[in-house]
């Protein structure tokens, strides 16, 4: 009798790293997949299951305007308790650091149905950078059976919480494996990554600086700093900077009020996934504070500048691929100008090694998962 293996997300960045395991599972053929979407994200998520080609199975469409924390964590719980209940799972997979990633692991640990993690160990060891996804990843470590850390660092850190060690295992990140997947989709349909076409023709012979800034922790002074940095490059003749602005207001309206009108910087909608990866092959540089983009873009050989505090993805700054800049005005401005005008310090990044994968890790998710006994699960 094949395992049924409920597969839980609801945000873009869960989508580009769940959906090389869905399509492993799927064509492994011993297993029944059932995906279950909150919709944390509604739009962007949407993007990336049409892309995949993905149909879920049982979509919750809980995303509402300025919904709370508490009151998205309470229609998870329920929401994914009822699909557990109907869909009896051998197996429930989440990903990452979500408010849907931990309520699937919290409503299956309910239910006593065993979790697989992927993506676990990521540590930041500051509980309020990121939040609250430190918190999310460390709820999620204590319930799943199965840790899929994408890296040594990161099966270190759970060892060092006392995670019986040989239910972790090292797979490399699935992003590889997606952003490999996605390229290969664009060689062969190059109108899938067409959307920048017209801001390439209007940048051209400029060097451009792709740019990203969401992250909760940055609301409100981190923000309006990083938007006077964005403003003080865009002085320099020879750059512009795309910027695919997040949807939430307590970006758009920082933004708006900072950067409007000025002729070398792009601000855009969000991006599809293909068009993502067009923005990060087209840039010099990457300006971030996302966490995704600290593992794509060494894949593409693009220097990473973080702006945050912390990373939980210290493999990046050891192997040289990223720098942690925060949100101080100045340093942001100092780091970009040394990438931009200092060939040796650019290429030392560019050719740094990615130490995040190398395109098999749900191969080997797809592997493990088949190959645990049930007793282990318990």
């Amino acid at each position: 009798m094949s395992k049924t293996i409920l597969i839980v997300f609801g945000t873009r960045p869960e989508a580009i790293k769940l959906f090389p395991v869905v399509h492993a599972l799927k064509a492994e053929g011993r297993f029944r997949v059932v995906t279950c979407v909150s919709a944390q994200h509604r739009g962007m998520l949407d993007q990336v299951l049409e892309i995949a080609e993905i149909a879920p199975d049982h979509d919750l469409d809980l995303m509402k305007p300025d919904q709370t924390l508490d009151g998205l964590t309470a229609a998870l719980l329920t929401g994914l308790g009822t699909v557990m209940d109907a869909e009896k799972p051998d197996w429930v997979i989440v990903q990452g650091d979500t408010a849907t990633a931990m309520a699937g692991a919290l409503a299956a640990y309910y239910r006593k149905l065993p979790v697989a993690h992927v993506e676990a160990g990521l540590r930041s060891h500051n509980i309020y950078h990121p939040w609250p996804e430190e918190v999310n990843r460390k709820i999620i470590g204590t319930i799943a059976a199965l840790h899929f850390a994408p890296t040594e660092t990161s099966a270190a850190a759970l060892k060092a919480e006392n995670v019986d060690p040989d239910t972790i295992h090292v797979t490399g990140n699935t992003v590889i494996d997606a952003l490999q997947w996605v390229t290969k989709r664009i060689e062969g349909e190059p109108a899938l990554a067409s959307g920048l076409a017209e801001i390439e023709a209007r940048f051209a012979g400029k060097r451009i600086i792709g740019v990203t800034s969401h992250r909760r922790e940055n609301f409100g002074g981190g923000l309006e700093s990083i938007a006077r940095a964005v403003r003080r490059i865009a002085q320099r003749s020879d750059v512009a900077l795309v910027f695919p602005v997040h949807p939430n207001p307590n970006v758009r309206k920082v933004m708006d009020a900072e950067l409007s009108g000025l002729g070398n910087v792009a601000m855009i909608e969000p991006l599809d996934y293909p068009n993502f990866a067009r923005l990060i092959a087209i840039s010099e540089i990457m300006l971030t504070d996302s966490g995704g983009v600290q593992e794509e873009a060494p894949a593409l050989g693009k220097p990473v500048l973080v702006m945050r505090e912390t990373t939980e993805r210290p493999e990046g700054v050891a192997a040289g691929t990223a720098r942690l800049v925060g949100t101080e005005e100045d340093v942001i401005v100092t780091e970009i100008f040394t990438l931009l005008d200092d060939k040796a310090a650019y290429s030392a990044m560019a050719r740094a090694h990615n130490p995040f994968g190398d395109g098999q890790a749900a191969r080997r998710i797809v592997e493990l998962l088949g190959n645990v006994r049930q007793s282990q699960t318990r």
